[in-house]
């Protein structure tokens, strides 16, 4: 967390009070320096005004500048070097595939022992089934495989865009949604417009099948499920040897 950076002018005749009334807030970056000059009579008529160094308060015989770093400064090498990396696997209505992909890369994660090292997510590109658990055809198949499935069903959202390093599709119709939820929100929410980026399809990770789409097995019988599982730890190993290979510090 970024430390807050101050800079205090004061007359030396008055440093001795004030030092026992100013503090900071919080420990959080864009914190500001907290002033109770209640029991200073002269100093109840603070003029703050803004500034590209921060916040400016004076009175006659005082000066305070305040200044955070939150928005100049950037990410330390040890920021850098300890941010999990995040992915956020997406499918239709986040039942069934979406839900078993990020079961089947947590599992992966856990018995690497990286679990600090990541954060893993799973969402719809619609919110039809926001609230439910996965399919039970699908936990169900999931378990037999010794692979808890247990998120909860939404849809993606605005924040997604920059919360997440990846987003992988499970079809080429959820990448086209995707990107075209990204299209509606990229200006409204200010979104980084190199955000599209971040979405890939699931099956270009995929090394021992051909199939270029994890498909929806949620009309088909239960050989689909075991089918998408079978994509799914196919290409979610894959993923994570990727990413492990991109960022060596992991293993560290």
């Amino acid at each position: 967390m970024r430390a807050l950076q101050l800079q205090l002018r004061v007359d030396a005749n008055l440093l001795s009070p004030y030092s026992h009334f100013c503090s900071t807030s919080s420990l959080n970056p864009s914190s500001l320096l907290v002033c109770q000059p209640i029991k200073f009579s002269h100093l109840r008529n603070f003029k703050p005004s803004r500034s590209s160094r921060g916040t400016h308060f004076s009175t006659p015989s005082t000066s305070f500048i305040v200044a955070s770093m939150a928005d100049n400064a950037l990410p330390t090498s040890s920021e850098t070097a300890t941010k999990p990396f995040s992915v956020l696997f997406v499918c239709l209505g986040n039942i069934c595939r979406s839900p078993a992909a990020e079961g089947v890369f947590r599992d992966l994660v856990k018995k690497r022992g990286l679990d600090s090292k990541f954060i893993i997510d799973s969402a719809g590109t619609i919110g039809y089934h926001e609230g439910n658990e996965a399919d039970p055809r699908m936990r169900a198949a999931s378990k037999r495989r010794g692979i808890p499935i247990t998120s909860i069903s939404r849809p993606i959202q605005p924040s997604d865009f920059v919360n997440f390093d990846l987003i992988l599709a499970m079809d080429k119709q959820n990448r086209e949604d995707i990107l075209g939820a990204f299209e509606r929100w990229r200006t409204k929410n200010t979104l980084p417009p190199d955000s599209h980026k971040k979405v890939k399809l699931m099956c270009s990770y995929c090394k021992r099948h051909n199939e270029t789409e994890v498909p929806d097995p949620y009309y088909g019988g239960q050989q689909g499920f075991e089918k998408v599982l079978d994509l799914l730890e196919d290409a979610c190993e894959s993923l994570l040897e990727s990413i492990l290979a991109e960022n060596k510090h992991f293993s560290d």
